[in-house]
């Protein structure tokens, strides 16, 4: 079956804007891992505007799942992942100025960037995923960078889902095969939801992991977070 990582920086955003402990974080990774999810996700951002470096340190004792650390590989960045040595290290493009997520990795213009940081995450021991969009050649770019895994971005098939579901996901499914004939395994994030899950799921081959923050999030504003974690794994 595929895993659920649930991805809790919109937890961190609601406290932040109030400032103090509320919600508190590491109560809810506990609830979480406690509600079934089967890893948390952090992307920790240099202004700190969600999860915040105490955050990162905070989290890591009371993981009884994955820990998922996502974000771009600064110096900070990779000496953070180096000392919690998280199961699992997701590294993106994203400068600091970004708001979120919005484009994958060129793995041939920055190979041998890419393969310096995985080399030295590899040496401690962490699981390596690269975010890439749904193109055969950043597949196997990402492979020449030494990744264990790819990280499909999802925003362009869950764009288009509703327009034309078939063709929205037929590039993830080229992918995905030239991934696992590859031998690296499939990751996959960004606005997937109880809407469009269980159809991407369930065309894409040796689907291993969705990272899911901001729909589950806002789901379990009106459902419950023990409910919402449970909506979604049942679609997996």
């Amino acid at each position: 079956m595929t895993r659920l990582s649930v991805n809790i920086n919109k937890i961190a955003t609601i406290r932040n804007a109030r400032g103090g402990e509320t919600p508190n974080i590491v109560k809810a990774v506990i609830n979480c891992q406690k509600f079934g999810a089967d890893g948390i996700t952090i992307h920790p951002r240099p202004d700190e505007r969600h999860i915040t470096k105490k955050d990162v340190y905070d989290i890591k004792p009371i993981i009884t799942t994955e820990y998922n650390i996502e974000g771009y590989p600064s110096s900070d960045f990779i000496k953070m992942v180096i000392a919690i040595k998280p199961e699992q290290v997701t590294l993106v493009p994203d400068g600091p100025d970004v708001i979120t997520s919005c484009a994958g990795w060129d793995t041939l213009k920055l190979q041998d960037y890419l393969k310096e940081i995985i080399i030295e995450f590899k040496q401690h021991g962490i699981r390596t995923s690269i975010f890439v969009d749904p193109e055969i050649k950043m597949v196997e770019g990402a492979k020449l960078c030494g990744a264990d895994r790819i990280e499909l971005y999802t925003e362009d098939y869950a764009t288009y889902y509703a327009e034309d579901k078939e063709k929205a996901i037929a590039p993830y499914v080229e992918a995905a095969k030239k991934a696992t004939e590859l031998g690296l395994r499939i990751n996959a994030g960004h606005d997937l939801s109880l809407e469009n899950l269980e159809y991407f799921a369930k065309e894409i081959p040796n689907l291993a992991e969705v990272s899911i923050g901001h729909a589950l999030i806002s789901d379990a504003l009106y459902l419950g977070l023990e409910n919402a974690i449970q909506m979604y794994k049942r679609l997996l």
